[in-house]
Order: structure tokens, then sequence, then C-alpha cells
């Protein structure tokens, strides 16, 4: 069946064509309510579906968590047990990268199965002025296709950018999200910058944040007996800001002991124009002039912390279980993060603070316990690769790549790079050794990680390395849709 291949090509029309992006193409939406009808009545006459057999999935998305876990070793100070628990069942990928730096357009990329470049959802702002739906319609998302191939799928918390949960709940068959009066989403009372700017005025119990009633909502459902396969989604807010949790995961590190994360001075120096006008350059300022880097770096850490206990609580009901020898896990970060890096803070860059996240799979019977794999790959690999492992049909319209070769093997050969884009026609490509940066105007950075992981020396003016740029630049999309929003709002 083609009509996927075709919805792609219809979404890059609408988005092509200026004056029209105010509304969505009725016309995609009768393909796809279509393709969904088609799919019932395969279903129905006993086309491929779900089995009692099949794998249950369990889908941990994390909100803004950078590649500070243990498996990384990126940053010693960090306290995740529980992640580095579930590190040790399974493959953990240490050069992992998002589709695009920021929640929104990363998470539509990873649901939709199509690139940034493809839907043309490039920014966060993008969601102020079109709804989710026109760059994610309803029926070809990663849970909608599980759920018309005879999946329970339930999910909560923040899996879709948050503002898409009249969507979710179309998608999802169960979705638990009332939370007590008391427990916020993002900050339990806070405002967005106490604990990041500002200190951090107010204590709270764990029970005081949405997440902890997340993941009570999918104990409960892994306490249940299901008659199909499920995909459960359990998404983790923290540790997005406000980075407000509980004094106990403050107190795990003492602001006297907070090392700054490895940074040069005057890192922006060689970075071309087009480098220097991303990410968030004004933070830093106020950082060295509050003296508030190391309070920063320690509320991260506490976050994080909080974070990892969810994780736990998560993995504990799943051991608990009667599915717990056939449920694959997949946690992963929705982008990095900045903390003075480079002389920015938060995401919104191509660098590799900013593009590089935790992925860890857990495959009962295919991945080998506590195993590493440092083969470049990007969240696009996340839809095709669950729907092999589950036997069910990649639509035509995914573009990312299955990463079973590397599930089994994680020093299989692997000729792919990761792409990470942050708006349009601006790119970054990673392979094991090299980051290979081109925006739109034609600025380009590289950098050599085999002698600088910490990306200090832009090597892009060095004729020395123009096949290795030429080379690099294969790699780059060959679909870059015009975006004629005028959100600014990242």
């Amino acid at each position: 069946m083609k009509l996927t291949t075709n919805n792609a090509k219809a979404i890059r029309e609408v988005n092509n064509q200026p004056g029209q992006r105010k509304e969505i193409d009725m016309r995609l939406h009768k393909r796809i309510s279509s393709t969904v009808m088609i799919m019932a009545c395969m279903l129905s006459l006993g086309g491929a579906s779900a089995h009692a057999e099949s794998p249950n999935i369990l889908f941990i998305p994390v909100d803004d968590l950078n590649h500070w876990c243990g498996y990384t070793g990126r940053n010693k100070q960090a306290k995740t047990p529980n992640i580095d628990r579930l590190s040790r069942m399974g493959v953990s990928f240490a050069n992992a990268h998002c589709a695009a730096p920021a929640c929104g357009p990363s998470r539509a990329a990873l649901f939709s199965g199509m690139r940034p470049s493809t839907t043309g959802c490039y920014k966060n702002g993008d969601f102020a002025i079109h709804n989710w739906e026109q760059y994610v319609p309803e029926g070809i998302s990663l849970n909608a296709t599980f759920k018309n191939t005879g999946y329970t799928v339930m999910g909560t918390g923040k899996t879709y950018h948050m503002s898409e949960t009249k969507h979710m709940k179309v998608l999802y068959a169960s979705e638990w999200d009332e939370y007590p009066k008391s427990a916020k989403p993002y900050g339990g009372g806070a405002t967005k910058f106490q604990g990041y700017f500002d200190p951090l005025p107010i204590d709270m119990k764990d029970e005081d944040l949405s997440d902890w009633h997340s993941v009570s909502y999918c104990v409960e459902q892994l306490q249940k007996e299901h008659e199909k396969p499920f995909f459960l989604a359990c998404g983790l807010v923290k540790p997005h800001l406000p980075w407000a949790v509980p004094r106990k995961y403050y107190d795990m590190f003492p602001r006297d002991e907070i090392e700054l994360p490895a940074h040069l001075k005057k890192d922006s120096d060689d970075i071309p124009e087009a480098g220097k006008r991303i990410g968030n350059k004004n933070d830093h300022a106020k950082f060295l002039k509050s003296g508030r880097w190391k309070d920063a770096v320690q509320s991260y850490l506490a976050t994080i912390a909080y974070a990892d206990v969810c994780v736990g609580r998560l993995l504990n009901a799943l051991e608990k279980s009667a599915y717990k020898d056939n449920t694959i896990i997949v946690l992963w970060g929705d982008h990095g993060w900045h903390l003075g890096e480079k002389e920015r803070w938060r995401k919104f860059t191509l660098w590799e603070e900013a593009t590089r996240a935790p992925m860890i799979w857990y495959v009962p019977g295919i991945t080998k316990s506590g195993t590493v794999c440092h083969k470049p790959v990007d969240f696009m690999s996340i839809y095709p690769t669950l729907c092999e492992l589950a036997g069910v049909k990649t639509p035509d319209h995914v573009e990312g790549k299955s990463i079973i070769p590397l599930l089994k093997n994680p020093d299989a050969k692997w000729n792919s790079a990761a792409i990470t884009t942050d708006g349009y026609m601006n790119h970054a490509v990673r392979t094991e050794r090299w980051r290979y940066i081109r925006y739109s105007n034609g600025n380009e950075e590289l950098y050599d990680h085999s002698k600088d992981e910490y990306e200090w020396k832009n090597l892009a003016k060095n004729p020395a390395y123009s096949v290795d740029i030429k080379r690099l630049s294969a790699f780059l999309p060959k679909t870059n849709t015009k975006n004629d929003s005028k959100a600014k709002k990242k």
C-alpha cells in the first residue's frame, strides 16, 4: 500500500505553498482516514495483526535529559542508578542524537517517522501557529500504527509535546491525566526559572509533581491483565525547567562539591556567524554575573536524580509483573542540554551537548546485557525498529533505519550517520569520528571527535579536511521543506 508515501508528499506540498499553512489539507485527511479504514478491514479479514505472543512495549521518553548518565561517562557527578540498571539489562547507545534540538519537533519527527526537513516542523513555536496534525496527521504516527495493528495503546505524561493532548487522546486507547490539583506538570508550584537563574524557595514531596502520578498510572497498567499486547508510554517531564524537585535530591549533590562541565573561554571565537546566532547566548552572561553556575548544575543533577527514581519505579513494576519476559523497553531523551558548554545554555543548537541524549534498549532474546554501542544513530530509528521487532509492517512514509543489527551486535558494520536539524536547511551530521554542521547560508563547522570530544576547534576552514567535508555532505537531507510560519518562539 503506497498511500503513506503520498501522505508524506502531500505534507511537503502543503508546506511549500505560502498561505495554505493556516489550514490542513482536507484531502490529506481523507487519504489518512481511508488508510485507517483499509487497515481495519485487513484486520477483520485476518490480515497482519498483533497476537498474544507479540512483544509488549514500555516506551519511556524523558524530557530535556542530556547525556549525563552513567554509561556515557560524560558527567561523573550524575547519580542515575536506575537508568544505569536499565543500561545493564540491554544495549545503551553512546552516540545517539535527536532529529531536532527542541521538544516539539523532536517528538513530531520520532512519532511521525518523518524528519523535520520533510514535514517543515522545525521549532516549538511552530505549534503556536499550526496544529500538531499539520505535521503528524492522525493515523500515521508510531502509536497509531500499533493501535491499528491490534495493540492496546496506552500513554500518559509528556509523550507528544504537551499542547497536543487532544490528538494524543485520539490515538491512545487509555490515558490518565487527572492529576491531583497539587501536582503540577512542570514545577510543583515553582516558577520557570526557580532553580535556574533564581534559588528554589519552596520544598515539596515526590507526589507534588505530575511525573509521580504518570508512573503510578503505568504501574497500575502493568498490574492488570491485558488480552492483547500493549504499547505503554510513560512520558516524564523532568528534568525540564523549572528544576524544582524535593530538597532531598538537592542534598545528594552538595553545592561546595559541584564541578562545572568542561568548557573553554571564548569558545565561540571560531564559530561562523550563523553558529553565533543560534542557541541561548544571553543565559551564560547572566550566570557569570550572578555566580550561580554551580547552583544551576546542582539543580540539573537533582532533577535528573528525581527522573531516575521515576524510571526505577517503572522497572520495579515491570519486574514484578507477568510481562517481564516479553516486554521491550525503550528509554530516550528527546534532545540534549547545554550547561555553559560553548557558552550556551538549554538546547536549540547543533552541537554535541544539544543533540546527544541517552537511548537504551532492552529486547528479550535479542539484546545482550550491559553492552554499549558507539555507532552513530538518531531517534528516527525508533519507529522502524519497534515495528520490525513486533512484526508490524513499517509504513512506507517512515524515513528512519532499523537498528536491529546493532541490537544484536553493537559492533556490527554500520554505514549510517545521525542527522539533526534546527530550522530550514540547518543540519548537523554525526559519525563515529566527525560532527559536520552546515547552515542555510553555507557556513560550516567541522569537529574531530577522535581528538576533540568537546568540539573546541572548528576545522571547517582548513583545506586539509575538504575531502572529509565532501563525504559528510552526502548525508545531508535531500528534502528541505520551507515553513512559512511566522512563529519565532522556541
